[in-house]
Protein backbone atom coordinates (compact mmCIF):
# COMPACT_ATOMS: atom_id res chain seq x y z
CA UNK A 1 0.00 0.00 0.00
CA UNK A 2 1.15 3.13 -0.96
CA UNK A 3 1.78 5.60 1.95
CA UNK A 4 1.00 8.88 0.81
CA UNK A 5 1.82 11.03 3.71
CA UNK A 6 5.32 10.66 2.28
CA UNK A 7 7.29 13.50 1.35
CA UNK A 8 10.54 14.53 -1.44
CA UNK A 9 14.03 13.80 0.14
CA UNK A 10 14.92 16.65 2.12
CA UNK A 11 12.00 18.24 2.22
CA UNK A 12 10.72 17.15 5.20
CA UNK A 13 13.56 18.06 6.94
CA UNK A 14 13.57 22.03 5.91
CA UNK A 15 9.32 21.76 6.95
CA UNK A 16 10.72 20.28 10.11
CA UNK A 17 12.89 22.64 11.06
CA UNK A 18 11.32 25.87 9.83
CA UNK A 19 9.93 27.52 13.48
CA UNK A 20 5.68 28.13 13.42
CA UNK A 21 4.69 30.89 11.32
CA UNK A 22 4.11 32.43 14.53
CA UNK A 23 7.52 32.48 15.91
CA UNK A 24 8.81 33.48 12.81
CA UNK A 25 6.23 36.84 12.76
CA UNK A 26 7.63 37.39 16.12
CA UNK A 27 11.26 37.07 14.50
CA UNK A 28 10.86 39.46 11.96
CA UNK A 29 9.14 42.05 14.32
CA UNK A 30 12.05 42.04 16.44
CA UNK A 31 14.47 42.46 13.50
CA UNK A 32 12.50 45.07 12.16
CA UNK A 33 12.37 47.19 15.42
CA UNK A 34 16.11 46.54 16.50
CA UNK A 35 17.42 48.01 12.66
CA UNK A 36 18.71 51.29 12.23
CA UNK A 37 17.52 51.20 8.45
CA UNK A 38 15.24 49.02 6.42
CA UNK A 39 15.68 46.00 5.61
CA UNK A 40 15.33 43.65 2.94
CA UNK A 41 13.82 40.24 2.06
CA UNK A 42 17.56 38.81 1.71
CA UNK A 43 18.37 40.31 4.66
CA UNK A 44 15.38 38.65 6.89
CA UNK A 45 16.53 35.15 5.20
CA UNK A 46 19.56 34.90 6.06
CA UNK A 47 19.11 36.09 9.60
CA UNK A 48 16.64 33.73 10.04
CA UNK A 49 16.60 29.90 10.44
CA UNK A 50 16.71 27.53 7.38
CA UNK A 51 13.12 26.73 6.10
CA UNK A 52 11.69 30.17 7.21
CA UNK A 53 9.45 32.56 4.61
CA UNK A 54 10.31 35.83 5.65
CA UNK A 55 7.76 37.02 3.14
CA UNK A 56 4.84 35.42 4.61
CA UNK A 57 5.41 36.41 7.74
CA UNK A 58 5.68 39.78 6.45
CA UNK A 59 2.10 39.82 5.03
CA UNK A 60 0.76 38.45 8.43
CA UNK A 61 2.50 41.15 10.71
CA UNK A 62 1.33 43.76 8.29
CA UNK A 63 -2.29 42.71 8.88
CA UNK A 64 -1.35 42.72 12.68
CA UNK A 65 -0.44 45.91 12.73
CA UNK A 66 -3.51 47.96 10.66
CA UNK A 67 -4.59 50.72 12.93
CA UNK A 68 -1.79 50.28 15.54
CA UNK A 69 0.18 53.23 16.26
CA UNK A 70 3.29 51.75 14.82
CA UNK A 71 2.89 49.87 10.99
CA UNK A 72 5.28 47.85 8.90
CA UNK A 73 5.86 49.83 6.00
CA UNK A 74 7.50 48.60 2.59
CA UNK A 75 9.99 51.29 1.54
CA UNK A 76 11.10 50.24 -2.30
CA UNK A 77 12.87 47.01 -1.55
CA UNK A 78 13.22 47.25 2.18
CA UNK A 79 10.83 46.85 5.30
CA UNK A 80 10.16 48.73 8.11
CA UNK A 81 8.30 49.77 11.31
CA UNK A 82 7.20 53.07 11.17
CA UNK A 83 4.58 55.78 12.85
CA UNK A 84 1.12 55.75 12.20
CA UNK A 85 1.12 58.89 9.55
CA UNK A 86 -1.54 60.20 11.10
CA UNK A 87 0.02 60.14 14.63
CA UNK A 88 3.26 61.58 13.40
CA UNK A 89 2.67 64.81 15.17
CA UNK A 90 3.00 63.36 18.24
CA UNK A 91 7.02 62.94 17.45
CA UNK A 92 7.56 66.51 16.89
CA UNK A 93 8.88 68.42 19.85
CA UNK A 94 9.93 71.97 20.21
CA UNK A 95 13.41 72.51 20.46
CA UNK A 96 15.59 75.46 22.63
CA UNK A 97 17.50 77.53 20.05
CA UNK A 98 20.64 78.45 21.88
CA UNK A 99 21.57 82.25 21.40
CA UNK A 100 24.46 84.50 22.27
CA UNK A 101 23.28 88.08 23.13
CA UNK A 102 24.50 90.83 20.93
CA UNK A 103 26.96 92.90 22.62
CA UNK A 104 24.49 95.81 23.16
CA UNK A 105 22.04 92.96 24.85
CA UNK A 106 25.10 92.27 26.99
CA UNK A 107 26.16 95.51 27.99
CA UNK A 108 22.61 96.28 28.95
CA UNK A 109 21.76 93.66 30.56
CA UNK A 110 24.58 93.90 32.85
CA UNK A 111 24.06 97.89 33.69
CA UNK A 112 20.44 96.66 34.87
CA UNK A 113 22.11 94.05 36.92
CA UNK A 114 24.79 95.61 38.41
CA UNK A 115 22.60 99.18 39.00
CA UNK A 116 18.88 97.81 39.25
CA UNK A 117 16.38 99.56 39.45
CA UNK A 118 18.02 101.90 36.18
CA UNK A 119 15.86 103.99 33.88
CA UNK A 120 16.82 103.72 29.91
CA UNK A 121 18.13 107.34 30.07
CA UNK A 122 20.57 105.76 33.08
CA UNK A 123 21.91 103.17 30.80
CA UNK A 124 22.26 105.15 27.81
CA UNK A 125 24.27 107.48 29.91
CA UNK A 126 26.76 104.38 31.13
CA UNK A 127 26.71 102.91 27.86
CA UNK A 128 27.52 106.46 26.21
CA UNK A 129 25.16 105.50 23.61
CA UNK A 130 21.25 105.09 22.66
CA UNK A 131 19.39 101.85 23.86
CA UNK A 132 17.79 100.68 20.64
CA UNK A 133 14.02 99.33 21.42
CA UNK A 134 14.91 95.70 20.08
CA UNK A 135 18.08 95.40 22.36
CA UNK A 136 15.77 95.60 25.74
CA UNK A 137 12.56 94.05 23.91
CA UNK A 138 14.83 91.08 23.28
CA UNK A 139 15.67 90.50 26.92
CA UNK A 140 12.08 91.21 28.13
CA UNK A 141 11.42 88.21 25.70
CA UNK A 142 13.76 86.04 27.08
CA UNK A 143 12.17 87.19 30.45
CA UNK A 144 15.64 87.97 31.94
CA UNK A 145 14.61 92.14 32.72
CA UNK A 146 10.87 93.10 33.98
CA UNK A 147 9.51 96.79 34.11
CA UNK A 148 10.08 97.82 37.55
CA UNK A 149 8.73 100.73 39.37
CA UNK A 150 8.52 104.17 38.18
CA UNK A 151 10.95 106.79 39.43
CA UNK A 152 10.15 109.47 41.54
CA UNK A 153 11.65 111.96 38.85
CA UNK A 154 9.96 114.21 36.37
CA UNK A 155 8.35 112.55 34.07
CA UNK A 156 8.18 109.49 36.69
CA UNK A 157 10.49 107.30 33.50
CA UNK A 158 10.23 103.51 34.31
CA UNK A 159 13.04 101.34 35.29
CA UNK A 160 14.30 97.83 34.87
CA UNK A 161 16.09 95.29 37.04
CA UNK A 162 16.66 91.79 36.43
CA UNK A 163 14.05 88.85 36.89
CA UNK A 164 13.83 85.65 38.97
CA UNK A 165 14.16 83.62 35.84
CA UNK A 166 18.04 85.61 35.48
CA UNK A 167 18.68 84.80 38.90
CA UNK A 168 17.65 81.47 38.58
CA UNK A 169 19.41 80.79 35.32
CA UNK A 170 23.00 81.63 37.55
CA UNK A 171 21.76 80.06 40.79
CA UNK A 172 21.72 82.90 42.66
CA UNK A 173 19.50 83.64 45.55
CA UNK A 174 19.38 87.54 44.99
CA UNK A 175 20.88 90.10 42.91
CA UNK A 176 23.27 90.77 45.64
CA UNK A 177 25.04 87.19 44.41
CA UNK A 178 25.40 88.58 40.79
CA UNK A 179 27.90 86.58 38.93
CA UNK A 180 31.26 87.99 38.10
CA UNK A 181 33.25 87.90 34.26
CA UNK A 182 34.23 84.04 34.82
CA UNK A 183 30.51 83.01 35.17
CA UNK A 184 28.84 85.27 32.42
CA UNK A 185 31.76 83.64 30.13
CA UNK A 186 31.28 80.62 31.34
CA UNK A 187 27.42 80.37 30.76
CA UNK A 188 27.96 82.22 26.79
CA UNK A 189 27.25 85.31 27.10
CA UNK A 190 30.73 87.16 27.02
CA UNK A 191 33.55 85.95 25.05
CA UNK A 192 36.86 85.51 25.77
CA UNK A 193 37.41 89.30 25.56
CA UNK A 194 35.04 91.74 26.91
CA UNK A 195 33.22 94.03 24.55
CA UNK A 196 34.07 97.37 24.24
CA UNK A 197 31.90 99.97 26.05
CA UNK A 198 30.62 97.75 28.33
CA UNK A 199 31.40 99.55 31.02
CA UNK A 200 29.52 97.76 33.69
CA UNK A 201 31.21 94.62 33.06
CA UNK A 202 34.40 95.56 31.07
CA UNK A 203 35.52 98.11 34.24
CA UNK A 204 34.47 94.98 36.68
CA UNK A 205 37.46 93.32 38.10
CA UNK A 206 37.02 90.10 40.07
CA UNK A 207 37.29 92.70 43.46
CA UNK A 208 34.75 94.42 42.59
CA UNK A 209 32.19 91.68 42.37
CA UNK A 210 30.98 91.53 45.69
CA UNK A 211 30.27 95.61 46.66
CA UNK A 212 26.97 95.58 47.91
CA UNK A 213 26.39 99.01 47.16
CA UNK A 214 26.06 97.98 43.51
CA UNK A 215 23.02 96.88 44.44
CA UNK A 216 19.27 97.51 45.28
CA UNK A 217 16.86 94.59 46.41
Amino acid sequence: MEDHSAVPDGEGESLFDAPLMAEQERMVEAVLFASAAPVTLRDLTARMPHGCNPAEALAHLRRKYEGRGVQVVKIGDTWAMRTAPDLGFLMQKETVESRKLSRAAIETLAIIAYHQPVTRAEIEEIRGVSVSRGTVDQLLEMEWIRLGRRKMTPGRPVTFVVTPQFLDHFGLESARDLPGLKELRAAGLLENRPPPGALALGDLDESDEEQPELFED
